[in-house]
């Protein structure tokens, strides 16, 4: 199975927390990022002023956030594809940290312990 290499040419902030996003195939994908805004990676997007300082990475040829917070152009390229196993993964991770968060306020658990 092939994956196919997709690059993210242009975008634009067409509403809070979404984008539309075009590709260099032609294809344009607007998406709404709300639901996936969770987790250490993800979550702290959720501050306006951050989602918004949004880039295209030059090498890459994704979008990124100076937090480090990317995502596979494939993966924006086919969003509606990809975006129910992402909120599965955003499910697992806000799961996570609530019992992460309720280990630690019963010294069960300290902030980075492996």
């Amino acid at each position: 199975m092939s994956h196919l290499i997709y690059r993210v040419i242009d975008f634009e902030i067409i509403a809070p927390y979404t984008l539309r996003v075009e590709f260099d195939d032609g294809k344009v994908q607007s998406i709404d990022f709300r639901p996936i805004l969770a987790g250490h990676l993800y979550g702290p997007l959720q501050d306006i002023r951050l989602f918004e300082s949004v880039e295209i990475d030059p090498e890459a040829h994704t979008l990124v956030w100076p937090n480090g917070a990317d995502f596979d152009p494939a993966t924006l390229h086919d969003w509606i594809l990809y975006a129910p196993e992402m909120q599965k993964m955003v499910n697992r991770w806000a799961s996570v940290e609530v019992e992460m968060a309720v280990a630690e306020s019963q010294g069960e658990y300290e902030v980075g312990e492996e």
